[in-house]
């Protein structure tokens, strides 16, 4: 048979086709000090973003002007989702998202959480999030300005953690004690923290805009699925970073393309290069209409990598850039962590008698830092949920354990550093009696999902309810097979990616199904996808799972795997890559198969965690405001 021509590609729009505002005025921030930019920098971890106490004031004032019917909603939102103040799905109730800059949080902000959670928060929990936020719901508005307040007097904030801003700045939580870095990458990106926070050009962008440190080629913080990322290298001596730009998950998963192999840092060009790109984000009026497809992606995948480093090779040409200051002195986070490594324990306990909980513990959560007689220790938080009480406790195994603060993990987990290696064993005591002893972190026991229609007006399913009993399953299953226990399950209340179900070993996506007139709660399953080593987007099956079906398809995959891989090293990507999607979508097609309603049948037709019948209820989500 002749081969046959591939279609002719269509050629590609140039930049002289976009709708673009080139007559928009895109002021900088000022210099430091400024009645414009009145900032003071404190080079102490967890206080990376500068407290404004007249934003406080500010919040008082125009939440209250809403209360009282002197302001609508749609006035009053995008004042609100600028001071991280988000609706609910449930009425007359608010998320609050506070920003940890790369994670970085202190024992004195533990404390204040704990604080803020038991006056003002009904669920009595912080949930930390996939991009290293703690979040806090259900809060009524009129105690949200005090809990914002009260965090902000512990150097805490929630400046810029929803709307169409620059929103949380994550990292890789083992920058600066990993063995495979070339050079500590925190300071340069609470530089590029503080450069942005409060910047005029990135309040009212065409949609959000995530960014990411990296501390290695490794890609622990999964640069691929941001809007701009940052991956350090060394050349002829120079510090520098490779730059990506263009990734995101949701409805149109891109993997960021490389914009430039190398760009340097100690002379801030990559504040340069990192303002060229959301200036040039900004102006894309064309964009703005959609809400849903308004992100930096959608723009470097219509022109292509190669025109958009045109275009931002053409913007740092610009008079602008006499404008602005990027001086990285007054602006970076200097602060040696081994000067604040704990001294060596009086007396250090150790296991007595059986010590396989305490060496599984071991195996599995510590990690030896690139400083010899200290490791970082990940402590496993179920579905990213801690209370008061955990919160208090952490806060004291910091002050007594670590260097004195500790980083929030894109896997909603926290992990303590300059741990000695004498005090693993005390440590792990203290996280026992707090119930955050559990081994298994990063693996298969440690299920990531989003809140779902717990408190998202976008969910369409249960998600964290299908969290907790897909993690109930595989306990139950007793898996001991190292390989197996490597395997990642990620889920979203929706086809949006919060709980970044597209880079799952196994990832779910909410959605629903109608039996005759009534509806199902349901999920869309994808197998194959990698975040951390290097992104790649999991297939989706040709299936549509009943959520409450979804425990039984995850057992059954994963001894499908153990039962048919070749060798003892295949991992369960090679195997996916193997034997291909409808491999998994024949072992799972009769739990694909629509049940008649009946007494019997009835709890197909309720979700996980709930008990009325299943009705999809979704509203317009506020990040799209």
């Amino acid at each position: 048979m002749e081969p046959t021509a591939a279609p002719a590609q269509k050629p590609k729009p140039s930049a002289a086709d976009l709708d673009q505002d080139h007559s928009k005025v895109q002021h900088g921030k000022g210099r430091v000090g400024s009645l414009e930019n009145p900032e003071v920098y404190d080079n102490v971890p967890g206080r990376v973003i500068p407290i404004l106490e007249r934003e406080f004031d500010d919040f008082d004032t125009e939440a209250g002007s809403f209360m009282r019917g002197e302001q609508g909603e749609d006035q009053f939102i995008g004042f609100r989702l600028k001071q991280g103040v988000y609706g609910q799905r449930q009425a007359d109730a608010q998320m609050i998202r506070v920003k940890l800059p790369l994670g970085g949080i202190t024992p004195e902000q533990m404390d204040a959480f704990a604080s803020v959670i038991e006056k003002w928060v009904p669920l009595r929990k912080g949930h930390i999030t996939t991009r290293q936020n703690i979040q806090m719901h259900h809060v009524p508005l009129p105690d949200a300005a005090q809990l914002i307040r009260e965090l902000g007097e512990a150097d805490l904030s929630s400046r810029e953690g929803c709307g169409n801003t620059m929103r949380n700045v994550t990292g890789d939580p083992y920058a600066g004690v990993a063995a495979d870095e070339p050079f500590d990458i925190t300071p340069y990106a609470t530089a590029y923290v503080r450069y942005f926070v409060r910047h005029p050009t990135t309040q009212l962008m065409p949609r959000k805009f995530k960014t990411a440190f990296t501390a290695s080629d490794e890609d622990r913080a999964m640069t691929g699925i941001h809007d701009l990322g940052f991956i350090p290298k060394i050349r002829d001596g120079v510090r520098g970073v490779e730059v990506v730009v263009g990734g995101g998950t949701s409805i149109m998963p891109r993997i960021a393309p490389s914009l430039y192999e190398f760009v340097e840092l100690d002379n801030g060009d990559y504040l340069r290069v990192a303002e060229a790109v959301v200036r040039i984000f900004d102006r894309q009026d064309w964009l703005r209409p959609n809400r849903a497809r308004a992100r930096i992606k959608v723009l470097v995948d219509k022109i292509g990598i190669d025109a958009f480093r045109e275009l931002v090779d053409a913007e740092l040409e610009g008079e602008w850039l006499d404008e602005r200051d990027f001086d990285l002195e007054r602006l970076v986070l200097e602060h040696d962590e081994s000067e604040h490594a704990p001294a060596p324990p009086l007396a250090a306990g150790s296991p007595n008698g059986d010590r396989s909980e305490f060496d599984r513990f071991v195996e599995a959560n510590v990690h030896a830092q690139r400083q010899e007689g200290f490791n970082a220790l990940v402590v496993k938080v179920t579905r990213g949920d801690l209370t008061p009480e955990q919160l208090r406790g952490l806060g004291r195994v910091m002050r007594e354990f670590t260097g004195g603060y500790a980083r929030t993990s894109v896997e909603q987990n926290l992990v303590l550093r300059w741990v000695r290696d004498e005090a693993l064993y005390d440590v792990w005591e203290r996280l026992a009696e707090l119930g955050l002893g559990d081994a298994g972190a990063d693996e298969i026991t440690d299920v990531i999902s989003c809140p779902g229609t717990d408190s998202c007006k976008l969910g369409i399913t249960s998600s964290m309810g299908l969290n907790r009993a897909i993690q109930e399953r595989i306990e139950a299953m007793g898996i001991t097979d190292p390989l197996t226990r490597r395997v990642q399950i990620k889920m979203s209340g929706c086809p949006n990616g919060c709980g970044q179900h597209h880079i799952g070993n196994i990832g779910f996506y909410g959605a629903s199904l109608k039996v005759g007139g009534r509806q199902v709660p349901a999920y869309i399953p994808h197998v194959g996808g990698q975040g951390i080593g290097g992104v790649v987007y999991g297939q989706r099956l040709k299936a549509r799972l009943p959520a409450k079906r979804v425990p039984e398809a995850v057992e059954r995959w994963l001894r499908l795997y153990e039962g048919e891989r070749e060798g003892g090293s295949e991992t369960f990507n090679e195997f996916v890559e193997r034997v291909g999607t409808g491999r998994f979508e024949a072992e799972v097609n009769d739990l694909t198969m629509p049940v008649e309603f009946s007494l019997e049948t009835m709890g197909e037709f309720i979700d996980w965690s709930r008990s009325e019948p299943y009705k999809v209820e979704r509203g317009e989500g506020e990040c799209a405001v």
